[in-house]
This record gives structure tokens, sequence and C-alpha cells, in this order.
């Protein structure tokens, strides 16, 4: 094969599956809304099974189910037999891929799932075989020819089962209102945490905090911030209440302005009333790029009632490797 050949073969591949994919977006119907609906209400766990290729979209089907709020594992069909039956509970909804629907190692569980009364999904290129029978709901997943030259290679029905099994996660997802925050929390690492991560579980809080009275004298400011070493002290008023921030260019200013008599000051004297700050429910990028864009290095954590929450510095950010 030429090089040119080897690019319109890679084309043509994309464009069976691309058909395919579109064709079964055409043909979703009630069918599909019963399905969520089922999945949204199991009481348990969704359990995928699926055998080779659909064993592996399978795998994947049930781990975007569960990076997606709702809780779900695969067994193996061929491990279910010799003892793996166990892993399957009343409350459980069993999530069936197999393109023939004849798959002999899913045939062999359909007395068992019947028996102990779980609801059965099939995902299926043939919606009369064995499989699709037994199933309380038959999602169709036929597609037109797979992609490889016999048309015996798993390639078109794949992606298809791969993309049924998004689309099924991503709405019981939205049914179920899981949104940005839930989703952090179940994605604590990797790129996706770190996009995640909100302020308030970064950011300094309580006695960490930086903070003087507005009566402190400037010498009792200096000390609070070289203690605390986030380059900024708060100024508070009664109930915690946020007055305003002195910074280390504040403080340089001051000196320059007083010269030795800044040490007379106070807090008050010194301060930026109405410091720039975020709240805490924030994203952390949102933080990082505000104090890219104003060129500080803290940002004070403001409470919906004025109150200080916190203080989040440039620093904390550097941490994450986020940039």
């Amino acid at each position: 094969m030429t090089k040119k050949d080897v690019i319109e073969t890679g084309r043509e591949v994309l464009a069976v599956e691309a058909r395919a994919v579109e064709a079964l977006s055409r043909r979703l119907d009630e069918s599909f809304a019963r399905a969520v609906d089922l999945l949204f209400k199991a009481k348990a766990r969704i359990i995928v099974i699926g055998m080779g290729k659909s064993g592996l979209i399978g795998r994947k089907i049930a781990a975007t189910l569960a990076s997606c709020g709702t809780p779900a594992m695969f067994v193996h069909p061929a491990e279910a037999g010799h003892g793996d039956l166990g892993m399957i509970l009343r409350g459980d909804v069993l999530l069936a891929v197999s393109y023939s629907g004849e798959t002999r190692e899913i045939v062999d569980m359909l007395g068992f799932i019947k028996r102990i009364g779980v609801k059965l999904v099939c995902i299926t290129g043939y919606p009369h075989s064995r499989i699709a029978r037994y199933s309380d709901i038959v999602l169709d997943a036929k597609v037109e020819k797979e992609a490889g030259p016999s048309g015996l290679v798993p390639t078109a029905s794949s992606t298809a089962a791969l993309a049924l099994g998004d689309a099924l996660a991503v709405a019981v997802m939205k049914k179920k209102g899981f949104g940005e925050r839930d989703f952090a929390f179940v994605h604590p690492k990797g790129a996706i945490g770190k996009r995640l991560l909100r302020v308030e579980t970064l950011m300094h809080k309580g006695k960490d905090v930086p903070k003087v009275g507005p009566d402190a004298p400037m010498s009792a400011a200096i000390e609070e911030m070289t203690r605390k070493k986030l380059g900024m002290t708060c100024v508070v008023g009664a109930g915690n209440r946020l007055l305003g921030v002195i910074t280390d260019g504040d403080l340089r200013r001051m000196i320059r302005k007083f010269r030795g008599a800044v040490v007379n000051k106070c807090a008050r004297e010194c301060m930026t009333p109405d410091p720039v700050g975020v709240e805490g429910s924030v994203l952390a990028t949102e933080a990082l790029n505000l104090m890219e864009r104003r060129r500080i290095t803290a940002l004070v954590v403001r409470g919906a009632d004025g109150r200080l929450d916190g203080v989040i510095h440039l620093h904390d950010l550097w941490r994450t490797e986020m940039f």
C-alpha cells in the first residue's frame, strides 16, 4: 500500500464509524429514555457485562458511569459461573453489551438474572436475539456495516456501543444533577481534578490566616506578616468582618512615606480597603487568572456576609502544578 492508500483507508474507517454513530443518534427513542430512568432509579449498582471486544467496551461504560456519579462495575460473563455471580445483587441493574445478542456466556447467565429479579438492559444489533428477548429494555445498536474489509472485525459496532454507553452515562448524570463539584470529588487526581479544584480546598484558614485588628500598631502587623509568611495580613473588625489588607507592597510604600514613623501608625491607617478577593466556591483556575491580571500574589477569600474566610496565595496554586 502506498502512503496515499493508507491515509484513504483511515478516512474510510472513520467515515463508516461516524455514519454508524449518526444513524444510532437518529434511532434513539423511548427505549433510551426508559433505560436512563431505570439506571437512575437503580437501588444498588449498574453491573455491565460483555465478552471480547464488547467486554472491553463494557469496562469503559462501567468506568464512565462510575465517574459520572452512578455506582457501576464490570463482571466478566465467563467468570460469572465460577463464583462471580455472587457479585450481582437484588437491586442491581444489568447492562449487557452483545452485538449478536447470542453471546453464550451471557445467555448462560439469563436464568440466574431472572431468578433473582434483576432488571436487564441490553445493547445489541439484533433486537430479536435471545438476550434481547430476555431483556426488560432493548437498545438497538445495529450498524450498516463494519469498517474492516471483511465485515467481520467489530469496529463500527463497537464504536456505536461505546457511544451509546456514553449517552446513557451523561443522560443519567444530568438527571441526577451531578455537577462540577460532584465531578471534582470523584476526580481528585490528574488533570481533570486540578482543573476542578476550588479555592476553598486550597486556601489558608483559621489560625493560619494572618490578621490583625484595625487599631493594632504596625509593629504587630509586621510581626503577623512575618510569622504567617504570606506577604500580607488582613485587617478585620468585629465578627471577623474584613476591612482591608496590608501587603508587602503597602508596607514599602508606607516606609517610603513615613520612614521610621511607620511603626507609630495603626493598621487602619496603612491598609488598603476593599481588597481584591474571591469566594471559596470559585475555581482555583479563576483565582489564578485574577492574580495574573491584577499582578498580585494573594487573594482574600470572602464569605457571603463580608466575613473573612481565608487567604489563597500564588504558591498554593503552584503546588497543584495546574500550570
